[in-house]
Formats: structure tokens, sequence, C-alpha cells
């Protein structure tokens, strides 16, 4: 049985995120298992790097499969391709390891969530950003990221309020920057993250942007463990999955 490794791009506007879920067909992993498993004529499993929310995007996410069929893969990948629809794009395909995990051999996640700062909103921006006329105090920003680097407890940044695995995990670095359009990107890079866990650092983030969350509250959050103390959800539509990085080689 050959393992499989993927990379995946997608626009995430139009699903219900990447998991298969039992009350909807409409997830980026369902719909590539269904095209892999007709394609083979049997059933796979499609096992990705992580999950990402409903409207979430990736430029690179990573899966991988079993299949006891032999694979040309050049020319399964142009059928896989012609399959899937168009918002979601198998960019390489590749022999992997027997051991090889998606999820479990990741050993970092890259997110950026795109700001619009501009005073009036770019419409081409409007699917893919979240606008905010007002400007955001960049300096602050980053002072308030710098105190959320490194290994802490998220739980005040954690949409599950019934997790019960640990929620302690390490930011090994937040990035945030303004271009000449007023585009603002802020560029996480972590071991892993919890559920909903960029969106909420994006929308404390913000807080502190305009003011409403001073820097020095950042501290008190994570110390307080408790969701209502961090800022709002930030709209999923701005945020990509950038990379996910490996230590040991998983192709042949």
């Amino acid at each position: 049985m050959a393992n499989h490794k993927m990379i995946i791009r997608y626009d995430g506007t139009n699903y219900s995120g990447w998991q298969k879920q039992g009350n909807t067909t409409n997830t980026i992993q369902g719909k590539i298992e269904f095209h892999i498993g007709d394609l083979l004529g049997e059933a796979v499993e499609v096992h990705g790097s992580g999950r990402t929310d409903a409207g979430v995007h990736a430029k690179f996410q990573v899966a991988n499969f079993f299949t006891n069929k032999l694979i040309e893969r050049d020319s399964f990948l142009l059928a896989l391709n012609e399959r899937l629809p168009k918002d979601i794009s198998i960019t390489k395909l590749e022999t992997a390891t027997e051991r090889f995990h998606a999820r479990l051999n990741a050993t970092s996640k890259t997110y950026v969530y795109y700001i619009d700062n501009a005073k009036i909103a770019d419409p081409f921006r409007r699917k893919y950003s979240l606008h905010i006329g007002t400007p955001l105090n960049i300096d602050a920003m980053q002072s308030a990221a710098a105190l959320l680097v490194g290994e802490h407890d998220f739980k005040s940044f954690c949409g599950n309020k019934h997790m019960k695995k640990s929620t302690v995990r390490t930011i090994h670095s937040i990035n945030i920057s303004k271009d000449e359009s007023d585009l603002i990107s802020i560029e996480y890079k972590g071991n892993g993250f919890l559920y909903n866990m960029a969106r909420i650092l994006t929308g404390t983030l913000i807080n502190v942007g305009i003011k409403k969350i001073p820097v020095s509250d950042i501290t008190k959050i994570l110390e307080g463990k408790n969701r209502k103390l961090a800022g709002p959800t930030a709209f999923p539509h701005g945020l990509f999955l950038e990379n996910v990085e490996y230590t040991k080689v998983s192709t042949f």
C-alpha cells in the first residue's frame, strides 16, 4: 500500500471548512476524498495537516492518503484537478514514506491574516481581507504581539469551551506589516493552533490597534485563561493557511 502526499490550495469561501462533517458534503476534505475515490475506484481517507474553519483559505495545505492502486502521478494529478471544483487545486502529488502523516508529523504552521486598512475599502480585496477603515496603531499591535510569542496557555484564545486537551501552545513569531496600499498582514508561526486561535488573536490585536484593549492587558488575558477576556473572533475570510513545515524528509 502506497502513501501519497499532496500540496493543496483552496478558496474556502463557499465551504464548511476543511474537515468532513456528517451533516454536509460541502467540505474541502470531503470533495477531495470523493474525487480521489472516484478515480481510483476505492474509498480513501485523506489526512490533512490541520483543520481550517468555514470560510478560511489555504495557500499550502498538506495532506496524505493511502491506496493499493498504482498511480502515475502526473496523469493522476491532472485528472484529479479536472474533476475538482475550480476553487480547489492539488498543486503537487508525490510518494511519501509509509510512516508520513500530514498532521502528526507537522512541526510548525504559518497562518496569515489580511486587513484592508484603507479608508475606502478595495472591492478586489473584499473576499480575502477584513476591511477596517479606522487607522490601526501598528506599533501598539506589535508590542502586544511580542507578549504572545513563546510557550503559553492559550485557553483565553480558544473557541472551544469544552476543550479537554492541553491548551498550551508555542508561538514562534508574530510579524505585522503594512504596505503602501494600507494592506496589513499579521503572520503567525507556531507549533500548533487551537480552534479559532488565529482569528481570536487577530480580533484581540485589532482591539489593541483601535485602543480598545491596552497592550498591558495581554498578559492579564493570557493568565486569566478565560475566553471572555480576549477580543472577538475575526471573520474567517481574511485568514490563510500559508505554510506547514516538517523536520524529517517525508518523500522518497
